[in-house]
């Protein structure tokens, strides 16, 4: 188990953890909890210490501007073990035995999926912030689920729309079978086909099996001119290597969950040089503007972005945030502010998930005043004194549809320069859809 307690005092500009031990003090007494589940061991382990460190950042961020009326925040973490069967027992531990109203995370699809069930019989809040985290796709009368990364029907949309763009007549995909990898090629398929291009015979996979020989050659034999690869980086790593080693023709798009040094650290180099990426945008929809014309070419900036980074890394000793983390220091924040916000204008805390996500998502309707991370005191003041405001954060401006899913207009172009990813113009998202 490993668990944090910050027990911030508001105006605080320290950090205090406590303990990992059972019976170690959780904080404050009168601290409002909420409880994560990140991979701090096992196979995503270089991810779940950044991720914690955001939302540490943000509980800093929203006490020093007052709390909850003067009650402090704290974070509790458990460890997932990057395990579905280890993880899901932390997420027991969290919910009856920690006795969590607040849930965020966890990283992995499946444990999301498999704990929706309790979140719903507890009427627990749940903020799922990753990549891989389950669409939302339907209104709930108890327990509150909101998505702030895009899903994955925005991530094969997305895609769809670059392979237009480089002008591909036709692709296939080679997929692991989990819901997220196979819910983001089922979309890049449909809206590619709509599109009017051509989808050849793909493949998909188990992860975790010891080579891929067969896989490759079966998705190669289809000859298309772009492959999907639908997989996390443990896996896509393999298959790269063998793929490379092989010497086969072929040429990849990349999905989020590929955008981390993992995987260039295990493939050799070089050998995803020039091909492209998706993954969510970090810059703001104002930041962003389409010059229009059948490219549809879009320019962004990236000051807001970069102005977290900077925050992140003064306060751990240099270290960068992932795009990820982005996500999760706004899990923080936007359920701080909705808690906030109740209190001043009922006199209590939500005791319903339900009624908390609710109130998050009318919080953030367009027609509000924007609240920005980066004046947080300013933010939690006109809250507390019931004005209402929509949050501006270090990942997006949001905007929730009527199920809790974060909007998303555009997705970052990337490609790999040696043991580099590097920046292209961002891609429109267009589609219509339900969540």
């Amino acid at each position: 188990m490993r668990c944090v307690g910050t027990g911030l005092l508001v105006g605080l500009a320290s950090l205090s953890s406590a303990s990992c031990a059972p019976t170690a003090p959780a904080g404050p007494e009168d601290a409002v909890v909420m409880g994560a589940l990140l991979p701090f061991s096992g196979s995503e382990s270089a991810i779940g210490r950044n991720l914690e460190q955001a939302m540490l950042l943000a509980v800093e961020d929203v006490n020093a501007a007052g709390g909850l009326d003067g009650r402090p925040f704290d974070l509790r973490s458990r460890d997932s073990h990057s395990s579905p069967e280890r993880g899901i027992e932390q997420l027991i531990q969290l919910l009856y035995t920690d006795r969590v109203a607040y849930l965020i995370g966890p990283e992995e699809n499946d444990l999301a999926r498999e704990i929706a069930h309790d979140v719903k019989a507890l009427d627990v809040f749940h903020m799922l912030p990753g990549y891989a985290a389950p669409t939302v796709a339907r209104s709930e009368t108890r327990g509150g689920r909101m998505r702030l990364a895009p899903s994955s029907l925005y991530v094969g949309c997305a895609l769809a729309k670059l392979a237009v763009l480089e002008d591909i007549d036709t692709v296939n995909s080679l997929t692991a079978r989990d819901d997220y990898n196979i819910g983001v090629s089922s979309a890049f398929s449909t809206r590619f086909t709509s599109l009017g291009g051509t989808l050849l015979p793909s493949v998909t996979f188990t992860s975790g099996e010891r080579t891929y020989t067969s896989q490759i050659k079966a998705a190669s034999a289809s000859h298309a001119e772009r492959t999907l690869l639908a997989a996390y980086p443990a896996t896509a790593s393999t298959i790269v290597t063998e793929w490379a080693v092989s010497g086969r023709p072929g040429t990849w798009f990349l999905g989020p969950a590929l955008r981390t040094e993992v995987l260039i650290a295990n493939i050799p180099k070089g050998s995803l040089d020039g091909f492209l990426g998706v993954s969510p945008s970090l810059s703001l929809r104002s930041e962003c503007h389409v010059a229009g014309g059948a490219e549809e070419t879009v320019d962004c900036t990236t000051g807001n972005a970069a102005a977290f980074i900077g925050r992140f890394s003064r306060r751990w000793d240099g270290e960068a945030p992932l795009p990820a983390a982005h996500f999760y220091y706004d899990g923080v924040v936007l359920l701080a502010m909705g808690l906030v916000y109740a209190q001043a204008t009922t006199g209590t805390i939500p005791s319903s998930g339900y009624e908390l996500q609710k109130i998050i998502r009318e919080l953030n309707s367009p027609g509000h005043d924007a609240a920005s991370w980066r004046d947080m005191k300013a933010a939690m003041a006109k809250l507390r004194a019931g004005i209402p405001l929509r949050y501006v954060g270090a990942a997006a401006e949001y905007e929730f549809d009527d199920y809790g899913a974060s909007k998303h207009h555009f997705m970052q172009r990337w490609t790999i320069d040696g043991d580099a990813f590097v920046d292209l113009t961002p891609v429109p998202v267009d589609c219509v859809f339900r969540q």
